[in-house]
């Protein structure tokens, strides 16, 4: 078994992405746990996960790595949170933010197995509803919502983050417009509040979306 760490707590296991089990023997969406001497990984799938698509496909940096404060907009029912919280570990803290009662329901539970996690029913675009979550080191968005960009950069501001990764959600911003044309509107307004670092398409684990990543002027 060829085990190498290609980001700070981010793996490749015989060419697949893992991330090291925080919660030995306990998987979050059936993934695959591989044990290799006192450490269990999980498996990293890029169907299930925007970031680990974009770890897949070739992304160059991760800002969020052990130890970090992650503010993660649109959580869900944790899947990519899951990871997340194996990469900051012990000494990091990932705060998630979820509108949807019901994925609330399915967070809450995995908040319960994993101390790192924190669930916030809240409503992004209104960051003072939780600003008892204080400065964070990163804000990582997979919102869909027309202004999903204006989210971030709200986010950004109120929060005092470092860097930023955000899901670009074409179709939620516009339905007839061309993706990569949205992709560059986005970008060149994030660009002018923040520093991007890489954009790259998640075609064809998630279609029509992309991943901007960068730091904060």
């Amino acid at each position: 078994m060829n085990i190498r760490e290609i980001f700070p707590g981010v793996y490749k296991i015989d060419g697949k992405v893992a991330t090291k089990n925080l919660v030995p023997g306990v998987k979050v969406y059936r993934e695959q746990l591989v044990k290799s001497g006192k450490d269990e990984y999980r498996l990293w799938d890029p169907k299930r996960s925007k970031l680990g698509a974009a770890i897949v496909k070739g992304l160059k940096h991760l800002t969020i790595k052990p130890g970090s404060s992650v503010l993660y907009l649109g959580s869900a029912n944790g899947t990519t949170a899951s990871h997340v919280s194996d990469i900051v570990g012990e000494k990091g803290k990932v705060y998630c933010v979820e509108f949807s009662a019901q994925s609330m329901r399915d967070l809450l539970l995995l908040c319960e197995q994993r101390h790192n996690l924190y669930p916030v029913l809240a409503d992004a675009r209104l960051p003072d509803r939780y600003s008892e979550v204080g400065k964070v080191d990163v804000v990582f968005e997979d919102v869909a919502d027309k202004s999903q960009t204006d989210i971030l950069l709200k986010n950004i501001a109120a929060f005092k983050a470092k860097s930023f990764l955000i899901a670009i959600k074409a179709r939620c911003i516009d339905s007839s417009a061309a993706p990569k044309k949205i992709y560059s509107d986005e970008k060149a307004k994030i660009s002018t509040k923040a520093k991007v670092n890489e954009m790259i398409v998640l075609d064809p684990f998630e279609i029509d979306h992309c991943l901007i990543t960068g730091d904060v002027k």
